[in-house]
């Protein structure tokens, strides 16, 4: 009877032992495929620096969260980015997420107004340097420059 006892609980040691090891094999498979899935997305994802960040906010849905219309009044656009920037602060019961909304908002406009302004400066400087023999500055050395601000910016929030 000892013997009989002895060999189940050797058997039944030996299932459970083999149905962990399947289970573990599993897990780390499944871990290597994620690893695998991450290192693929990464891959494809363009690095173009802070544009990367306000790029997914669409111009329409960035006046939508200031409540702004017209984009060439930036005295409406300042005064309402402040207005909701305060009032989802966190010292006044506001989420992050929220104000980062509001943050990545007004980026977006801010983008939109800066190509604007290129946009008008390169049509300026096409008539000018037909009559004179001075190129305009390229216009993505300047808007580069302009990212780098921004990012020594934000970083000191």
């Amino acid at each position: 009877m000892a013997r009989y006892l002895a060999q189940i609980i050797i058997l039944g040691a030996q299932l459970v032992g083999r149905a962990l090891v399947k289970t573990m094999r599993q897990e780390l498979q499944a871990f290597e495929d994620a690893a695998r899935i991450q290192e693929s997305l990464k891959a494809n994802e363009p690095s173009s620096g802070r544009s990367a960040l306000a790029k997914d906010m669409t111009l329409a849905e960035a006046q939508q969260i200031l409540n702004v219309k017209d984009l060439s009044d930036s005295q409406a656009i300042d005064s309402h980015y402040q207005h909701l920037f305060g009032a989802n602060d966190k010292s006044n019961g506001g989420t992050f997420y929220i104000q980062s909304k509001v943050f990545r908002a007004k980026e977006r406009i801010d983008q939109e107004l800066e190509r604007l302004q290129l946009l008008a400066q390169s049509g300026d400087s096409h008539s000018h340097s037909q009559s004179q023999s001075s190129p305009a500055p390229p216009a993505a050395a300047t808007s580069a420059s302009q990212c780098q601000d921004k990012e020594t910016g934000d970083k000191s929030r």
